[in-house]
């Protein structure tokens, strides 16, 4: 089981799952909790039960499923909202991104975080050993994010200032990835990363 955990981070649309997939293309675990976080919130979960008592049933779709989009909207459109739901959702998230990254295999296991800033950094992650952060240039990230999600400009500009900003993700980093390059030069940040992480894990 591993020992030593590494934290990563990013805004929206910075390049998080490039670095995930290199991560994973050298043989580490990485705990995502974009998928934990799809996880808790499953029909039977105690998670969604209590996003029904607080939000109200028509958070979910017909098939009892939650509403991802409208909750979507509906909590970037309001701060308490947004903050009630992370109330509920990221101790769960929290919980599981630990036991898995423990429970893995490799010599060092990698929690992807998105909202790690946002959801009490260090304090809340206290068996992090070091936190990563992952950067583009605004104009990039705005271009994937319409791309990816098919969204207007007005979403996604919300969508990116509900988050924290790239100064207080940098605050909390032990080491900074540039995505403003190719996928072969995250390659190659993240096979440096890896050496230096790997040395940590044997230290």
């Amino acid at each position: 089981m591993s020992q030593t955990f590494i934290g990563m981070t990013g805004g929206i649309a910075s390049g998080k799952s490039a670095l995930e997939s290199a991560f994973t293309a050298l043989g580490i675990f990485v705990a995502d909790a974009d998928r934990i976080s799809r996880a808790v919130v499953e029909p039977g979960e105690p998670a969604l039960a209590a996003i029904v008592e607080a939000f109200g049933a028509d958070v979910l779709d017909s098939d009892g499923q939650l509403d991802r989009a409208a909750m979507r909207r509906r909590v970037f459109d309001d701060v308490e909202a947004r903050q009630e739901l992370e109330a509920i959702v990221h101790p769960a998230v929290r919980a599981a991104l630990e036991q898995q990254c423990r429970m893995a295999a490799s010599p060092y296991a990698v929690a992807m975080i998105p909202l790690l800033a946002e959801g009490g950094g260090r304090e809340r992650y206290p068996w992090l050993q070091r936190i990563a952060v992952v950067t583009a240039p605004m104009e990039v990230r705005m271009a994937r994010l319409l791309r990816r999600d098919g969204i207007d400009q007005a979403l996604a500009q919300r969508m990116i200032d509900a988050q924290a900003s790239d100064a207080q993700r940098i605050a909390i980093a032990d080491d900074i990835v540039r995505n403003d390059g190719t996928l072969d030069d995250i390659a190659q940040a993240v096979a440096e990363l890896d050496r230096r992480y790997r040395l940590l894990a044997t230290a």
